[in-house]
């Protein structure tokens, strides 16, 4: 399906207009898998940042007075373009962003969910009722009232190119922000795709600006006081960076991890090696809360490797339109070569590949699920977000030693764990320093309702719908 190249926007989207950038400062964007150019974005310059956050500032000034039913509504109706357009969508997610086909339908479909969560929250959000009838405040009523910041500043990664952009964008028009959004460089086409959507809405012009630009204009972007909140999603490197250069702004950062399965002797082996496989390979490895590190206790560890290897073998690799295609390409050359050496120098310093290790295609860019084991603190595959389409997997002694290896990690996103026992889920849930721990399923699952976000080097703050707009607004105090 080529459909898709018709939706495809060059050009910085700022204050309701497509707008050509800086000349001399050019961006192709690649399909990933075959490599040829889909289309080339002149980035912004130092002058349309400035444009963009003006006009963030002012249109903040209009749409933090509509009121909720208006917000609502806007929002209702962009929810219904992009149903209408969602293959599309799903078409140049695959292609930009190098997303199986089936998981970039899949991405549309949330996005949908995402933005009709927001029309919700726009309606039902609110502050509390305060008891403070006692004491000194004997005879008074006291209450809140949820004001936005105001301009909000988004970094949005490469592997969701629209829902992870939408879980800022939806809870900034939602609680009467406006959003500045930054999307990640490999893969912007779809979000500026989206901003086409916005078109007759009746949205304020600059109430969300979409803006590819270099790292001194990013930068700049961040340290502007006129933007009243980060929200990042990306490296921890580069989100604790932005952190300390921001200012007095408020932050939320997600910034990954390497997500631990636990596997006791009373699971489900079959069922748990089956979604482990899944979990480990989908997308090439490239989701936040791919499982990494798996650790099986030692009275089923056999059984249940031999179940995991037979379900490695069942995934498919190759091209992204293949809908049975589950491990497509890495995003780029640069993370292909990286994967493959950070599995090379587990291997020399006494790791043990139990199946891929290897590059499949340079071409496609294209690697082996791989699954290792003899792995030890200190290795990359083990300490770092591998991002990948790798994973390892240890023998423990008991599910206290699961725990521990979970947690001996800088690290904290999510968890998944496989038991049948009441008392270790909710030792489970005490003990793992994360930010959510699933029970019988991958660490990868999440419902864009519920809280997400981590601890440790995993970020600050929560999204989710509700939790984001708890971020991007503060609570006014009322006492009479």
């Amino acid at each position: 399906m080529k459909d898709y190249y018709r939706i495809i926007r060059n050009s910085c989207f700022i204050n309701g207009q497509y707008t050509k950038g800086n000349l001399k400062n050019t961006l192709n964007i690649l399909h990933k898998y075959n490599q040829k150019v889909m289309a080339e974005i002149n980035l912004a310059s130092s002058e349309q940042i400035e444009d963009a956050i003006a006009g963030s500032v002012e249109a903040f000034q209009e749409y933090r007075h509509w009121n909720s039913g208006q917000k609502a509504d806007a929002l209702k109706r962009l929810v219904h373009r992009l149903a209408h357009k969602k293959e599309l969508f799903a078409h140049l997610i695959m292609a930009e962003a190098g997303k199986p086909l089936t998981y970039a339908r899949a991405e549309v479909d949330r996005c949908i969910s995402t933005l009709g969560t927001a029309v919700d929250e726009a309606l039902r959000f609110s502050g509390e009722a305060l008891n403070i009838d006692f004491g000194a405040g004997a005879g008074k009523s006291a209450l809140t009232k949820r004001i936005p910041l105001g301009p909000v500043l988004a970094i949005s990664p490469f592997n969701f190119p629209l829902n992870l952009a939408l879980h800022k964008i939806g809870p900034a028009l939602a609680a009467g922000c406006s959003i500045i959004v930054k999307p990640a460089p490999q893969s912007p086409l779809t979000l500026l795709a989206f901003a086409d959507l916005l078109n007759d809405i009746g949205f304020p012009d600059g109430v969300l600006n979409i803006v590819c630009c270099d790292i001194p204009e990013a930068e700049k972007l961040v340290q502007d006081e006129r933007i009243k909140m980060l929200s990042f999603t990306g490296s921890d490197a580069v989100g604790w960076h932005l952190k300390n250069i921001c200012g007095k702004k408020k932050v939320a950062l997600e910034l990954g991890g390497n997500a631990s399965l636990i596997i006791d002797e009373t699971a489900n082996l079959e069922s748990a090696a089956k979604q482990a496989a899944i979990g480990a390979y989908l997308y090439a490895g490239q989701i936040c809360i791919s499982t990494q590190r798996i650790y099986v206790v030692e009275k089923v560890f056999d059984a249940f490797l031999n179940l995991l290897e037979g379900e490695i073998k069942k995934i498919k690799t190759g091209n992204p339109e293949d809908e049975e295609v589950i491990n497509g390409p890495v995003i780029d050359c640069g993370h292909l070569n990286r994967i493959n050496n950070w599995v090379q120098e587990a291997v020399i310093e006494g790791a043990q590949i139990i199946t891929g290790g290897h590059i499949i295609s340079k071409e496609h860019n294209l690697y082996a699920p791989t699954l290792l084991t003899d792995t030890k603190s200190g290795m990359k595959v083990v300490d770092e977000e591998a991002f990948g389409p790798v994973a390892i997997i240890e023998k423990v002694k008991d599910f206290h030693e699961a725990i521990s290896a979970t947690n001996n990690s800088k690290y904290g996103l999510q968890s998944g764990v496989y038991t049948t026992h009441i008392d270790r889920m909710k030792l489970a849930h005490a003990e793992l320093e994360v930010g959510g721990v699933i029970i019988n399923s991958i660490p990868g699952f999440r419902v864009d309702s519920m809280p997400y976000g981590g601890v440790k080097d995993s970020g600050l703050g929560r999204e989710g719908i509700r939790y984001a707009i708890e971020e991007m607004t503060e609570p006014r105090l009322l006492v009479y």
